[in-house]
């Protein structure tokens, strides 16, 4: 049986990670999931996708103690019981459908963990994203998709960029930015999206998997 290639892509707030995606998987003929997995998620669990919308990307209420006592919660099935829309629970069903996805077909994951979540999967080759870029570059980036006032958009990046860190460090118990996690890292601000997606595209032809 053929792997799966599962490219996945963690990204700091501005570095262009969902334009890369989306033409990464134009580029090479492959789904691309990003917010599509809370609608998925939802229709596999029964509950409203709301839920999943509030704890996108959010580390759980526990948080200091998790780090304190180096714990992280285990990739058990979901629970249908009294934690059922806990934090901890959404994203034990976000990973089954993650798992899921992998294991139907090749495909783009950005974020939520994936990257983590398929580590020991079986019958799939993973390759592990990290798309960064300097704080001027994201200002300019958000600036020009119009989210935010100006004067707004260097807190915002950087709140974003701590629930994105605090949220891999919850649910992995590893460092986001720990280069150790990921098989390529790449400075979006010093390639743009389209020589950034020719670079992954050269870097899956050198492993092999193009």
């Amino acid at each position: 049986m053929e792997n799966n290639l599962i490219i996945t892509i963690g990204r700091q707030y501005g570095s262009g990670g969902r334009e890369i995606g989306r033409l990464l998987s134009a580029a090479l003929s492959l789904p691309f999931y990003d917010k599509d997995i809370l609608r998925m998620t939802s229709e596999e669990s029964g509950l409203k996708e709301s839920y999943f919308h509030l704890a996108d990307e959010k580390a759980g209420d526990r948080l200091l103690y998790r780090i304190v006592n180096s714990l992280k919660p285990e990739l058990t099935q979901p629970s249908f019981g009294s934690d059922l829309v806990s934090a901890d629970n959404l994203f034990r069903f976000q990973s089954t459908v993650i798992r899921k996805l992998a294991a139907e077909e090749s495909c783009i994951i950005i974020g939520r963990c994936a990257d983590y979540v398929l580590e020991d999967m079986e019958h799939i080759n993973l390759i592990r994203i990290y798309l960064y870029a300097d704080l001027d570059y994201r200002i300019d980036r958000i600036r020009s998709l119009g989210y935010f006032d100006d004067a707004d958009i260097p807190g915002n990046i950087r709140r974003m960029d701590k629930e994105r860190r605090d949220y891999y460090r919850y649910y992995t118990g590893r460092s986001w930015e720990h280069l150790e996690n990921y098989d390529l890292t790449v400075n979006t601000a010093t390639l743009g999206a389209e020589n950034t997606v020719s670079l992954i595209r050269h870097y899956l032809q050198t492993k092999g998997y193009l």
